[in-house]
């Protein structure tokens, strides 16, 4: 069971950080103006998404699997009118990443089906099934970041 234990948590954190070098790949050459501008008159910038995936991960896994006391304001990553500078913004980020990949890599055989719950994710039964929707989370909204990045440059 532990070799087991050994794959999923390599595979997951992997991921992860697949997501991650991602979203670099596309936010990176944004313009701090870019990283704000949503090319649409619907939907989010490039900047609130990352916002949104830094509260989203340091939420469900920080806060209720690391147990780093995260306390998140959902509403504010869509509408932080501050704008705070990208590079701090991908900072965090970052950091939400590899707290991530340090929580998987903390997982014992027994972890992966220990008990969560989470405002949210009432339906969430246990930290592997948090772990996978949260990775499936991040590579959505990673989505439509290119998306985003795509038309912002035909824009520019």
């Amino acid at each position: 069971m532990a070799e087991l234990s050994n794959t999923v948590a390599a595979g997951l954190a992997s991921y992860y950080e697949h997501v991650a070098a991602d979203l670099h790949k596309w936010v990176d050459p944004l313009s701090e103006e870019q990283f704000w501008r949503n090319p649409f008159s619907f939907g989010n910038s490039v900047g609130h998404l990352v916002l949104h995936l830094t509260g989203n991960l340091s939420y469900y896994i920080g806060a209720q699997v690391a147990g780093t006391g995260y306390v998140r304001n959902r509403p504010r990553e869509f509408a932080d009118a501050e704008r705070p500078q990208k590079d701090m913004v991908l900072k965090a980020f970052d950091q939400a990443i590899a707290m991530v990949v340090d929580t998987i890599g903390k997982q014992t055989a027994e972890g992966w089906s220990a008990p969560y719950t989470a405002v949210g994710q009432e339906n969430t039964r246990n930290r592997f099934k948090i772990l996978v929707h949260c990775a499936g989370h991040a590579y959505h909204h990673v989505g439509q970041i290119i998306y985003l990045s795509r038309e912002l440059a035909k824009q520019s």
